[in-house]
């Protein structure tokens, strides 16, 4: 992987994760959805250098300074770091021609990492099962996801056009 795909990673990152953000102000603007709190994330985050990374409720651990800040940076360099992932598996003729299918399916299969790491870890139980509706908790993970993807190819297809 060389130092062009690398930045087109992070930019194409910067770019699909906005596309999160977007879609969470879609959700809960029209339809009163809410989105993750990074507050949370970043709480999350704050605790591990203290050992603790799994909490029975990341909602009632101690707060931390600072939390929302490394939370919404924590969301980024998880985009971000997806997305150069995503390059490294991808061929070079990919990026000078980017489709939809590879993107979709790699955003979707992101999905697995929240599944079973960060909301067992938050004490939300593997996808969401601890929560009072694990199937909506679901599906809109798996939305977030999924427009991640889509994220990725548009990323990707504006960049291919400028370069």
């Amino acid at each position: 992987m060389n130092l062009t795909n690398i930045v087109f990673g992070i930019a194409i990152g910067v770019g699909a994760t906005l596309m999160i953000d977007a879609w969470a102000l879609v959700l809960d603007r029209v339809f009163r959805i809410r989105s993750l709190n990074y507050c949370l994330l970043g709480r999350w985050v704050l605790h591990m250098p203290g050992g603790k990374i799994a909490h029975s409720s990341i909602a009632a651990a101690a707060a931390k300074r600072h939390e929302c800040k490394v939370g919404w940076a924590a969301h980024y360099v998880i985009g971000v770091s997806f997305a150069v992932a995503f390059v490294a598996l991808v061929s070079a003729g990919w990026l000078a021609q980017p489709t939809l299918l590879p993107a979709l399916a790699f955003g979707m299969a992101t999905v697995l990492v929240p599944f079973l790491t960060l909301q067992p870890a938050f004490g939300l139980g593997v996808a969401s099962s601890r929560t009072p509706h694990p199937s909506r908790a679901r599906l809109k993970s798996v939305s977030t996801h999924t427009v991640f993807g889509l994220g990725l190819w548009l990323w990707a297809t504006v960049l291919a056009r400028i370069a």
